[in-house]
């Protein structure tokens, strides 16, 4: 098995941890290879040695078989941009703040190394959202794991987006956006627009509305083997689409669509590890005097 180690932004309070991650790699003779980008950054700070290193989604398909991030969770994202649909697995080790996905504590290298080892990890199959549209857009990459956003520009006012199910009206929203959000992705934008957290093995869809204008606009939860069309008004005729952190400016010539990807995002997890326990801790669940 080949390791690849992906990051995007090097800090010098990481080193400890890289070089742990590297010396128990190199000490179990488990080969890796480091995303080009992030060793020209971190090679002065590791001893000097030849590390094969991978710069493209060509070379993570042909090369890697797990890939480890250093970083959060928008670490984490942008290796959908590498794995595709090799449905290659991924482990996030978590060098931030909150970490749903990349939920593994940067003190647990050794343990995670060790579950590599072993084998005794285990793989969560992530649901992905796709995006259809009748002109290129978001290149070949065009599925995410967190949602599809609808959302009006910077400076323009309302947009209101009329939402179709398998071809089927359901309702127009007057809002800043919509978002059509994964399981995975409920606890993040969506939650933050008062979306309900969806648990990963839950075979559904949120439609989360941003900032609506009319009151009985509510989180609906579809069934995810839904096709979803939307047609947009807006006064500028141009609006924002995005799927996970990546956007476009597009007007109402394009015609949109998403349904669920046909293939999945592994997500590793370690043996002791659970979604429970996350929601738990990131979310601060229990930490009222009345629990102590």
């Amino acid at each position: 098995m080949t390791v690849g180690i992906y990051s995007r932004i090097f800090k010098e309070e990481h080193t400890p941890y890289v070089s742990e991650l590297i010396a128990l790699l190199q000490q179990y003779d488990i080969p890796f290879q480091i995303f080009d980008a992030y060793y020209k950054n971190v090679k002065r700070k590791i001893p000097k040695q030849k590390i094969q290193t991978f710069k493209s989604a060509e070379d993570v398909q042909k090369n890697i078989d797990l890939l480890i991030t250093l970083g959060g969770d928008g670490t984490l994202l942008d290796t959908l941009q590498l794995v595709r649909n090799s449905e290659i697995p991924v482990a996030g080790i978590n060098m931030g703040r909150l970490g749903f996905l990349a939920d593994i504590h940067k003190e647990e290298i050794k343990l995670l190394v060790n579950s590599i080892r072993q084998n005794t990890y285990t793989i969560e199959d992530r649901t992905l959202i796709s995006v259809e549209t009748n002109k290129p857009l978001f290149g070949e990459v065009n599925f995410g794991l967190n949602e599809f956003t609808i959302h009006k520009t910077d400076s323009s006012s309302m947009i209101v987006v009329h939402v179709y199910l398998n071809g089927e009206f359901l309702n127009s929203f007057w809002a800043d956006g919509l978002i059509v959000a994964t399981p995975t992705g409920s606890t993040a934008y969506s939650l933050s627009c008062g979306g309900p957290i969806v648990f990963p093995t839950s075979d559904t869809f949120v439609l989360t509305p941003v900032a609506p204008h009319n009151l009985n606009a509510r989180p609906i939860i579809i069934a995810d083997d839904t096709v979803l069309s939307f047609e947009v008004e807006c006064r500028s005729n141009n609006f924002l689409c995005s799927i996970d952190s990546r956007f476009a400016n597009i007007d109402n010539s394009f015609q949109l669509a998403v349904r669920k990807a046909n293939f999945y995002f592994k997500l590793l997890r370690l043996p002791e590890s659970s979604y429970l326990a996350t929601l738990r801790e990131k979310l601060n669940w229990g930490e009222d005097s009345r629990n102590s």
